[in-house]
């Protein structure tokens, strides 16, 4: 399961966020530095309203309400950074080590006013920021540097020391290693960059934990320091998360917000990591599975069982839309819409799929 880690300076709102993420107080949140030492760990539901509907359209042809199964994403809430982390103040190793093992950074910055709240180390978005980021940079450039000194005047592994060499440049101009992973070639980057597990070498989201009136509320696809950028009440979501669905789709409504931070989020994380979901609809139940783009169907059956990808036969294949503007498989099926596929057919984001195994 792919992982998300939460990060941020003391005192930002992390393990809020967190405890609302999983819609109960697992970690705990504290008024004082360090309150989270141990990383706190929780598998979240990626939200996706187009289970509702296929569960509608089983409901209604066989008179059976299925239950309804969404993709899911690991969350990890690390403990606070602190200036210096790189040389082991605070809790540095253990932070910098727990990042490590996450796909994806979310940054969580403070940008309330809560005076009450203690400010440990943070001084505003923009320095906080860059503290963070330095850390993890400093931390980069000591591993390229070893790295560096290892291959010393071996003349057989020229290019993977240019290679080494133009990372250690990017890194001591202030940019994070993921900024030029275009710019590198993936044989290159799977071979030599790759098992570094470079801690700037992942997706980044920004998280901005504003106050409960804040307009920003409202943004969506915000960008911040060339990264996605998303702005949450860490208290508002934790109201939420003591609510029925019902009560939080009201609670919402009289904020005037649109939709909650914590589904801005799960979202944006499954796209950032490069996911998509087919679905697959029964009576047994209906279900989003993650998977990278790109995957074949081959690929995509064997995340539901392995031997369905050993054994694959053909993937009966309909789009989200036609499953529900013909009200199913059948109505697709007579509309001509129901499309046999092979192996190495690319599955597409909504796709409806039922596979056909053999023995």
């Amino acid at each position: 399961m792919l992982k998300v880690g939460i990060v941020g300076l003391p005192n930002v709102g992390k393990s809020t966020l967190f405890n609302a993420i999983l819609k109960r107080e697992q970690a705990l949140s504290a008024n004082y530095p360090f309150a989270t030492i141990e990383p706190n760990i929780g598998v979240v539901d990626v939200v996706d309203k187009r289970l509702v509907s296929l569960q509608k359209i089983i409901e209604q042809s066989t008179n059976t309400k299925p239950p309804i199964v969404y993709s899911t994403i690991e969350f990890v809430d690390i403990a606070g950074l602190v200036e210096g982390a790189n040389k082991g103040e605070g809790l540095g190793n253990k932070f910098l080590a727990n990042i490590r093992e996450v796909d994806l950074i979310l940054q969580v910055v403070r940008d309330f006013s809560d005076t009450n709240i203690v400010r440990e180390h943070s001084k505003n978005p923009d320095t906080d920021t860059d503290v963070i980021n330095s850390e993890l940079i400093l931390k980069d450039i000591e591993s390229i540097e070893k790295q560096i000194k290892a291959i010393g005047r071996d003349t057989s592994r020229i290019t993977e020391l240019n290679l080494f060499e133009k990372y250690l440049n990017n890194l001591n101009s202030g940019k994070l290693a993921i900024d030029i992973r275009d710019e590198i070639k993936y044989e290159d980057w799977q071979e030599f960059i790759r098992p570094l597990f470079l801690l700037t070498d992942k997706p980044l989201v920004y998280v901005f934990n504003t106050d409960e009136n804040d307009k920003r509320l409202n943004r969506n696809k915000e960008v911040y320091k060339n990264k996605p950028a998303v702005y949450i009440s860490a208290k508002i979501e934790s109201d939420l998360a003591a609510l029925s669905t019902e009560d939080q789709k009201a609670f919402l409504a009289d904020l005037n917000i649109n939709e909650s931070g914590l589904d801005k989020i799960t979202n944006l994380c499954f796209k950032k990591l490069g996911l998509i979901s087919f679905l697959t609809a029964g009576t047994k139940e209906v279900r989003a599975w993650e998977i990278k783009q790109g995957t074949t169907a081959a690929k995509a059956a064997g995340t539901i069982h392995t031997d369905f990808e050993k054994n694959f036969i053909k993937a009966e294949v309909i789009s989200f839309s036609d499953f529900v503007d013909f009200k199913g498989k059948s109505g697709a099926k007579e509309k001509g819409k129901l499309r046999i596929e092979g192996k190495d057919y690319v599955v597409c984001d909504g796709d409806v799929i039922e596979f056909k195994i053999g023995a």
